[in-house]
């Protein structure tokens, strides 16, 4: 077998390697779609309902708060406060609803709209 025939059969084992190594270095975890959200507008929303006072969360200026838990790799996430399969439509609901979920919870219920919700979903489900 030449040279060049031993390259071409390499090339696409080579692809597959590289594919695998960037989805390592990315976290590995494609985001997720949430339809109808906005990434752009739920960052303007998180930083509006101030978020970051009690989260810290990437991408958002000043959001380092340390009363709730951190919101890096969210899509990373098994679970929802404990109690909800981590999805978009459960997120929208948790951040549009909290204590509808989680009676008693930590985390207030601020008055977020189901489309807002849905757009800081959408945020939230983009971050690494």
């Amino acid at each position: 077998m030449g040279r060049g025939t031993r390259l071409a059969l390499l090339a696409p084992v080579a692809l597959s390697v590289a594919l695998a190594l960037a989805a390592c270095q990315s976290g590995g975890t494609p985001p997720r779609i949430v339809k109808g959200g906005s990434t752009t507008i739920g960052k303007d929303l998180i930083v509006k309902y101030g978020c970051g006072s009690c989260h810290t969360i990437p991408g958002i200026r000043n959001a380092n708060g340390l009363v709730g838990p951190p919101l890096i790799h969210w899509g990373r996430r098994s679970m929802i406060a404990g109690r909800l399969p981590n999805t978009p439509d459960n997120l929208i609901r948790w951040v549009h609803d909290p204590q509808g979920v989680e009676p008693g919870t930590d985390m207030p219920n601020l008055g977020v709209t189901q489309t807002e919700a849905r757009n800081i979903a959408a945020y939230l489900e983009n971050i690494q």
